[in-house]
């Protein structure tokens, strides 16, 4: 069971139910279950592709996001890795042992020291394999800030942009715009002194699974520019929240001063999972319960998701609304909480006048926000519209469902294919 406390929360029939859906979507997300469907000791079988790796001397992996570890467990129990590296957060206790795999844990969702190192390493690894080798990138979200080689700008200053930007309501796809612009390896820039071949194995974390996006491009390449970085400073009105020296390194790459970020992936790049092999798999269980299915995704704003949502709750009884993807929140608080707590809270704030259901939301990464909960569940019973508005207020979802004893307890996941949701009625 990855739900801690699912004895704990499943005191209703209904809440049983949907904490069971749940646990489908977060077992679907384990890289156990997805990489053998593409790798087999000879080879690697990709979108009609089939890449034979039985012909290299040695085969070496790179693993960093937050399903770094999990990823790197999966695919050695098939292929025999001869060494590899390992990036993943703080915290994060690894699910691989062995020497011949490196290890750091570095920070997440700002960089730091550790970051930094691990990039060094990174680099270093990837430039010494020679041409009759072979290494197997194996990417997840959370590896923007899990790998850090800031360019020309301190640590500090990156720490502070990622700060700003965590804070603003940017899209996670304008959040690394901007990182990959001021990094020495994201968007592709990783690769090139390379002399080996690779290939990358994805697990999408963004929306249209956007290679560009997911860990940065650090892989991939990059479609934006410097350009857009500007114009995603100014529409957020970030200008005088952020370091000189970071607008000077933006402003010199505008006027041709610094090369564009690589605009060709030198390797192929395949996503092997997405948050739709959560949803199908919640689907499955919850049919096989005797739901009425309807499904949907979310991304933008949270306020125009939830309304989303709301639209989409049956009239009819024996329903159930699965729901996946990821909202984006203003902070506007210091309290404790994520966009999965939040977003619970939104719905039971929204729903007080309609017949009983019950609401979930989590994140398959088990850490939402910056609290240590992945989510919430709970019943639309009546509550205090004030109260529910203070603790919106100050950001302090976490805190409001810890009083109504709902919060979802999982740990790291060691995965991560965005948010997953649930109302059932």
């Amino acid at each position: 069971m990855i739900i801690q406390n699912f004895e704990e929360l499943a005191i209703t029939e209904k809440k049983k139910d949907c904490l069971e859906i749940l646990e489908s979507g977060l077992q679907a997300a384990n890289p156990h279950n997805i990489l053998p469907n593409y790798v087999t000791p000879k080879e690697i079988r990709l979108n009609g592709k089939i890449i034979d790796i039985s012909k290299y001397s040695n085969i070496y992996t790179v693993a960093f996001g937050k399903a770094g570890d999990s990823m790197t467990r999966a695919i050695n129990s098939i292929i025999s890795i001869k060494s590899g590296i390992i990036v993943i957060p703080k915290g994060s206790k690894a699910k691989i042992k062995g020497k011949k795999f490196q290890i750091f844990n570095s920070s997440h969702p700002k960089p730091d020291k550790t970051s930094v190192k691990a990039a060094k390493e990174v680099i270093k690894f990837v430039e010494n394999k020679k041409n009759n080798e072979l290494i197997i990138f194996l990417v997840s979200g959370g590896g923007s800030s899990l790998l850090a080689m800031p360019d020309e700008i301190t640590l500090n200053d990156k720490v502070h942009v990622t700060d700003v930007l965590l804070k603003s309501g940017a899209t996670i796809q304008e959040f690394n715009c901007i990182r990959k612009h001021l990094s020495k390896i994201k968007g592709g820039k990783l690769l090139q002194n390379m002399k080996c071949d690779g290939i990358s194995l994805i697990m999408s974390d963004v929306e249209d699974d956007d290679l560009s996006s997911i860990a940065s491009g650090t892989t991939y390449m990059d479609n934006t520019t410097y350009q857009d970085a500007m114009d995603i400073i100014e529409k957020y009105r970030l200008k005088r929240k952020i370091p000189i020296e970071v607008l000077q390194v933006l402003g010199n790459g505008l006027h041709d001063q610094k090369p564009e970020t690589p605009k060709k992936s030198k390797i192929e790049n395949f996503v092997i999972a997405n948050n739709n092999n959560c949803l199908e798999s919640m689907e499955k269980i919850a049919k096989s319960k005797g739901y009425k299915v309807t499904k949907i995704q979310n991304y933008g704003d949270i306020k125009t998701v939830v309304k989303k949502i709301l639209e989409n709750i049956s009239e009819e009884q024996k329903t159930c609304l699965i729901f996946g993807g990821e909202p984006t929140v203003k902070v506007l608080g210091k309290g404790q909480g994520g966009r999965n707590q939040e977003l619970v809270l939104r719905i039971l704030k929204n729903t007080q006048k309609l017949k009983k259901i019950t609401i979930a939301s989590m994140g398959t990464d088990g850490i939402d926000g910056n609290s240590n909960f992945a989510g919430a569940i709970i019943e639309n019973i009546k509550m205090d519209l004030n109260v529910m508005k203070e603790f919106l207020k100050n950001s302090d979802s976490a805190r409001f469902f810890q009083k109504q004893k709902g919060n979802i307890k999982t740990g790291y996941t060691h995965t991560n294919l965005m948010d997953i949701g649930i109302i059932l009625k």
